[in-house]
């Protein structure tokens, strides 16, 4: 149960850091 628990954890970073890094695309892209 407790590496179902951390894997879980890892998909929510995982997706924070997908959304950080369009949002940093699209500043790039505004400059």
């Amino acid at each position: 149960m407790g590496s179902l628990k951390k894997r879980r954890k890892a998909k929510i970073a995982k997706h924070k850091r997908r959304k950080r890094m369009k949002a940093h695309r699209h500043k790039k892209r505004l400059r």
